[in-house]
């Protein structure tokens, strides 16, 4: 144990939480609960989208893929760029006609109640199920500095977490994301110069090594339709295509991110948000690439083999070979990024168990002070939950392609039903809901019984959702609503 570093490590804690606690003041309304007030700047929500889209999953997983293959990633990176340049033109005009609260208000609105409820409970297994693993990927970290598996400290993480979320609402969100995310990148900056320093030759040496392996390698244009096609993970199309389909699902119809959205001012400043997102997550994506590259020449250099699993080379590294202060600073920088990311699936997951489930359930007759105590309440229960899934998630593969595969099953049927709502005028609410069943069910079988890459899941599964539900249009007879989207 070295003590130092546990003091930087609890200071922190300590002081993140406190400073999340103290924005719960004066909130009085579920509106400044989940939205903050729509009083953010565009800038602070920016930020707040790079801390959600990164996790620890990202801090700790990024590093391994290069260090066991190249720069390859950066494909998928591309396809996030896509996406938001779809999502600003296609869903956020949508989304700011009249006051949401969730994404899934506008589901109700196009087809009825019961695809509000379907999309909203998709959405809730889909972010349990994903945030679970990364709740689990913190007890990697937590291991690396305790020596040991116990889950106490992960209790200790989830419940310091919770009570800013539970107390500061959607506002201690974004700003608490604000300030871990700077914390992150300088942790990884630091860890880096670090890194370098103890390498014979330092980038230079680095470099050689990398061109020489293809360590630097991001496109692979190879295209033949074979079955090994759909196969391989990260090439160019796949990259590209499924990070496309996969952050326009994430960002355009996961509460998670479009509730952040909504907490914009208006529809040009989330916009400017969300676009300005994609350059910090590139440079961020980009860097921790290299300190797997960086960790690969330094582990050659020594002889010394690769712990495993693979997830363990970038944390292990810190608290073995950083300078102690500097790595407590860093593992408190990776604690950040899981925090930041928890304190947004606790509240956006509460958000949608209250406003499309809980409030509609009893007709919104309460008064509002009663449901912001049930959204306090939801919170805690989400955060038990949460915790529960990570005890079971243990031995699900990889952390960053565990969270993002998940995540892929279930992001077709929504972006399918919400492209439809968006896109068609004929297809009615039993159609839509029968294009999600197929497309759900088919997404299990590919995940179960095929090797199709998850980078394809989204794209086969929207499809899937979209082609059936447009053809039920065709047999189907359902009434028309009133036009009020």
């Amino acid at each position: 144990m070295r003590i130092f570093d546990l003091g930087v490590i609890l200071a922190y804690l300590i002081g993140i939480t406190v400073f999340g606690a103290r924005f719960g003041k004066g909130q009085s309304t579920l509106k400044e609960y989940f939205l903050g007030g729509r009083e953010a700047p565009w800038w602070a929500i920016a930020f707040s989208i790079v801390s959600a889209e990164t996790s620890t999953l990202t801090v700790i997983g990024t590093p391994a893929l290069a260090y066991a293959g190249d720069f390859g990633f950066l494909q998928v990176v591309f396809g996030y760029l896509l996406a938001r340049i779809l999502i600003s033109v296609v869903f956020l005009p949508t989304y700011f006609r009249g006051e949401m609260y969730t994404a899934y208000e506008v589901m109700q609105r196009r087809f009825g109640v019961r695809i509000r409820k379907l999309t909203a409970g998709l959405f809730l297994v889909l972010r349990a199920l994903a945030e679970g693993v990364r709740v689990f990927a913190i007890s990697i970290v937590i291991s690396i500095i305790l020596g040991t598996g116990e889950m106490s400290s992960i209790v200790l993480i989830v419940a310091l977490t919770l009570f800013y979320t539970f107390e500061g609402g959607m506002t201690a969100v974004i700003w608490t994301d604000v300030v871990q995310m700077f914390l992150y990148v300088i942790g990884a900056v630091i860890s880096l110069i670090v890194i370098l320093g103890q390498i014979d030759g330092g980038w230079a040496e680095v470099s050689r090594i990398g061109t020489e392996l293809n360590k630097f390698r991001v496109f692979d244009f190879g295209f033949e339709l074979t079955p090994e096609f759909f196969t391989k993970t990260y090439s160019f199309w796949a990259g590209v295509i499924g990070g496309c389909f996969l952050t326009t699902a994430s960002h355009g119809t996961e509460q998670l991110m479009v509730q952040r959205l909504l907490s914009a001012r208006d529809e040009t400043e989330s916009r400017k948000a969300l676009l300005a997102s994609w350059v910090v997550i590139f440079v961020q994506f980009s860097m921790f690439l290299v300190i797997g590259v960086c960790l690969f020449v330094f582990y050659k250099q020594r002889g010394l083999a690769a712990p495993t699993p693979a997830d363990r080379i970038y944390p292990e590294f810190i608290w073995n070979y950083l300078p102690h202060g500097i790595a407590g600073l860093v593992i408190a920088a990776i604690l950040a990024a899981a925090m930041s990311n928890l304190s947004a699936a606790l509240n956006s997951l509460a958000s949608t168990t209250v406003m499309d489930f809980y409030k509609p359930m009893t007709g919104g007759r309460k008064p509002e002070e009663f449901y912001l105590r049930i959204a306090k309440f939801a919170t805690l229960g989400w955060g038990a939950a949460l915790f529960g899934i990570a005890l079971v998630a243990r031995n699900w593969g990889s952390v960053l392609q565990a969270g993002l595969s998940i995540a892929s099953i279930l992001y077709g049927s929504l972006l399918g039903v919400f492209l439809l709502g968006l896109l068609t005028k004929r297809t009615r609410e039993n159609a839509a809901m029968v294009g999600m069943t197929v497309g759900f069910v088919l997404m299990l079988y590919i995940k179960f019984f095929t090797p199709i890459a998850w980078t394809w899941y989204v794209l086969i599964g929207t499809s899937a959702t979209f082609a059936t539900a447009y053809l039920m249009s065709f047999v189907l007879a359902e009434k028309e609503l009133e036009p009020n989207v």
